[in-house]
């Protein structure tokens, strides 16, 4: 319901100052497109004025194209995108330091995801059914670690893909893998946790999480076969964050001589864990699938961790974390008053999903899609010849792309973007850039983009770079 300051003393009308009020709400943005206004009789008994009075100033707002009135539903306002934040010309406002947001042609993002696949149909009919159950259960408190069906179709999906090993009362649901990160960084206070290895290049928000909590972070180089553990070896790190089965941002797949090493090390020291961020393994195009480093963990090092963000979509925010069971004794003593982040409702959805089929069938539908267009993008960048090497190819949403060039990464970036087109530099991941400069490199996600539209994005790049090669 509006309230519409009135002064009953002015000398301006009644309906006048209803009608301002009205007009200046819409023209600032408060009263967005197509917004509902409330009915004549309804303003006029919460104002305590005639029904006359808002008449005649619903009137003079149609009259002048503010809103309009359809037949049997009501007012609305009107679209007039084009008088929203005008002000006086007496007036200046400052100028915006804000950067105006540029419509790309091609963004290839690699945190996209193709949400034109999204299964819209089947998420409405299972919210429908939710609300149709009628359990008022779903309304109330539930378990701090996540509904137990939830934990419980999670254990078995991941057990089935994954081969983790584990029973539901070690999984914890929470909004994404950000917040779980946040919750394990706080139990580890509680265990004699100084410090925390980290991939080098990695996942920069987990890194900013960590020291967000004044945690050290110590950065360890790759080889081939991921973070190399003589040098952590050589570290006062109690844990270690790493991504196995592929890993972000290189695409490196762990083999199992290096699994077993980090196991060796986690098994060195009882304070020792191993964080697995299994954050995209539904896509792999080469070979069998990765199992798990859970799953081949058989002293309780591993704490795993996923979400459905890649899988299903990124605002479904909801994560699942794996704790071994002397941490899931530690933070049912020491944080159990953590509310699940998740609403139970969300929660039904997704078990639902899980449990009738519908998760599988869509995995086996965008593995296909995304399979397509990986390989037209590998086929496209042919287009390069021998200017540009490809890493990280069997698997996820993107690649990594070392262009054979003198110029700057962010060179590249800025030549890309005066052509339309939207690069992801590889140095943003790194937690300490290495001593040798190198090639300058992209991460080249393509998630998002329409197949028939990746040759042309492709072709588009090329031009756009083919001076700095």
């Amino acid at each position: 319901m509006l309230t519409v300051g009135i002064d009953p003393l002015s000398s301006i009308p009644i309906y006048e100052q209803i009608y301002t009020y009205i007009k200046d709400e819409i023209k600032n943005g408060s009263l967005p497109y197509h917004y509902k206004l409330p009915s004549t009789r309804n303003l006029a008994a919460n104002l305590l004025v005639s029904r006359n009075t808002v008449d005649m100033s619903y009137a003079q707002l149609v009259s002048e194209g503010y809103i309009e009135a359809i037949p049997k539903s009501g007012y609305y306002v009107a679209m007039v995108s084009d008088l929203v934040n005008i002000t006086p010309k007496q007036i200046k406002k400052p100028k915006s330091t804000a950067k105006a947001k540029i419509p790309y042609d091609y963004d290839f993002s690699p945190f996209a995801i193709d949400i034109n696949n999204f299964p819209f149909n089947i998420w409405r009919k299972l919210s429908k059914n939710c609300m149709n159950e009628y359990n008022n259960d779903l309304f109330l408190l539930g378990n701090n670690q996540g509904d137990e069906s939830l934990r419980l179709a999670i254990g078995r999906y991941l057990h089935e893909s994954r081969g983790v090993n584990c029973g539901e009362e070690q999984i914890l649901i929470g909004a994404g893998a950000d917040y779980l990160l946040q919750l394990l960084a706080q139990l580890f206070q509680y265990t004699n946790t100084g410090s925390i290895a980290m991939e080098n290049p990695t996942y920069k928000r987990a890194y900013k999480i960590f020291t967000g909590l004044h945690y050290q972070v110590i950065p360890i180089a790759l080889d081939q076969s991921g973070i190399k553990t003589d040098y952590l070896e050589h570290t006062p790190a109690d844990v270690v964050y790493v991504t196995p089965s592929h890993q972000y941002p290189l695409g490196i797949v762990m083999p199992i001589k290096r699994r077993m090493e980090l196991l060796q090390w986690a098994g060195k020291s009882p304070d020792r864990y191993i964080i697995e961020d299994d954050h995209d393994s539904e896509f792999r195009y080469k070979g069998k699938p990765i199992p798990s480093l859970q799953g081949i963990d058989s002293s309780d090092k591993v704490i795993y961790l996923g979400t459905f963000s890649r899988a299903v979509a990124p605002a479904i925010r909801v994560g699942y974390m794996v704790l071994p069971k002397r941490l899931l004794e530690l933070y049912r003593q020491h944080l159990y008053y953590y509310s699940s982040t998740v609403s139970r409702v969300d929660q039904n959805i997704i078990t639902h999903f899980i449990t009738d089929g519908f998760f599988e069938r869509h995995l086996n539908k965008m593995r296909k899609i995304y399979k397509g267009k990986h390989d037209l993008v590998i086929q496209s960048l042919k287009v390069f010849k021998d200017k540009v090497t490809v890493e990280g190819e069997n698997g996820g949403l993107h690649l990594v792309l070392h262009f054979k060039s003198h110029a700057t990464e962010k060179e590249l970036i800025a030549a890309a973007a005066k052509c339309n087109i939207k690069l992801y530099g590889l140095s943003e991941h790194y937690i300490t850039l290495p001593s040798e400069s190198g090639f300058p490199s992209i991460l080249l996600g393509y998630a998002n983009i329409a197949e028939d539209r990746i040759p042309s994005g492709i072709s588009a790049l090329y031009h756009a770079l083919k001076d700095y090669l």
